[in-house]
């Protein structure tokens, strides 16, 4: 893992640190085909020296993840302050969509972990990451991203007052 985080630094470093800024890496377990071919590898042992990577955001699969408090933990402890996280708050394998309330509440679990300016939201992965792979419904994706930016506005009202 280090000489991957290296061998990517090595590449993020010949930006700008406003530009590396903008730049962001994803992490999942997997999502093609509806499998998770990763999903054995535990977060909390790779998230510290994910982090050195010199981007400033990280989208993150979350939802889906049984010990989330736990990986939470991990993020607060090994974020930059100039860093954001996006947190997955939407399974994109599974067919069921999440209420906004849901989301809403898995929003406000990560801001008790996570200051609220470095706390962004998306989906676990993508919905369909290879064009031959039609296991998600166009319609509940897209129910599933009304449902992520219903319960983020939901979160970012409680949290605002």
């Amino acid at each position: 893992l280090k000489q991957f985080i290296d061998l990517n630094n090595q590449v993020f470093n010949r930006f700008s640190k406003e530009e590396q800024r903008k730049l962001g890496v994803h992490v999942c377990p997997g999502g093609d085909q509806d499998s998770t071919h990763s999903a054995d590898v535990d977060y909390t042992a790779f998230l510290p020296m994910l982090f050195e990577l010199h981007v400033g955001n990280f989208y993150l699969q979350l939802s889906s993840e049984p010990d989330r408090v736990n990986i939470l933990k991990t993020i607060k402890r090994y974020l930059k302050p100039h860093q954001t996280v996006f947190i997955g708050v939407i399974d994109v394998i599974n067919p069921r969509v999440e209420s906004p309330e849901e989301v809403r509440d898995r929003v406000l679990e990560a801001a008790q972990y996570i200051p609220i300016n470095q706390l962004g939201t998306t989906d676990d992965c993508g919905f369909s990451p290879f064009c031959d792979d039609t296991s998600t419904t166009r319609e509940i994706a897209f129910a599933k991203i009304t449902a992520r930016i219903t319960g983020t506005k939901l979160a970012e009202q409680r949290l605002s007052s």
